[in-house]
């Protein structure tokens, strides 16, 4: 019995190929101009089966890059030279001040409250009525204001899951807590009406 179904076909659903003149199915996904990224797996372009092998016999990953950036990037340990921004040691949090930051905890709750009333004053809370009271106390939790979209929810998100997991604090399990409602916070808020 021969198998009709080939590895990486996705049903049509409607779509057709994106090779001119084409009236076949668009079952097949090929990189589009957009890669992938923080926010998703980037775009995709759709072709029938014989113009997604016609796409793969042509593109090339490597294309315009030198020897040198070639070999560097086919390097097993390519990518973590660089720093990201969320293994920074601020973290990449400019939004509010960090507990860290402070040897007195009085302190840090001035300095929270501060950049609260700054933000208040600036008409930060314009876009309460987006959310629901759960998500805006899920948006406190995250510390996050009103105004959030969904690319900066996720990189919050990640930031925090990051700063409180056990693995990045060799093994102290006492934010665990804290971690707990990061993720159910996180979890209300990706399905928040807000976002759309």
């Amino acid at each position: 019995m021969r198998n009709e179904k080939f590895h990486g076909r996705h049903e049509a659903s409607g779509r057709q190929c994106e090779a001119p003149h084409c009236e076949g199915a668009g079952e097949y996904r090929a990189p589009g101009s957009r890669g992938p990224g923080f926010d998703g797996p980037g775009e995709w372009r759709w072709f029938c089966l014989d113009h997604v092998r016609e796409f793969n016999a042509g593109y090339d990953w490597f294309e315009g890059m030198s020897a040198d950036e070639i070999l560097a990037a086919q390097s097993p340990v390519s990518g973590w030279q660089t720093e990201s921004r969320v293994f920074r040691a601020d973290a990449g949090a400019d939004r509010t001040p960090r507990w860290a930051d402070f040897d007195d905890p009085l302190d840090a709750i001035g300095a929270r409250a501060g950049n609260i009333k700054s933000r208040a004053k600036a008409g930060d809370y314009s876009a309460r009525g987006r959310f629901t009271v759960r998500e805006r106390e899920a948006l406190g939790v995250m510390g996050l204001s009103s105004d959030t979209d969904r690319p900066q929810l996720r990189r919050r998100y990640s930031e925090l899951v990051r700063r409180y997991h056990p693995d990045r604090n060799g093994g102290d399990r006492t934010h665990e807590a804290r971690l707990q409602r990061v993720v159910e916070a996180y979890q209300l808020l990706r399905r928040a009406a807000a976002f759309g």
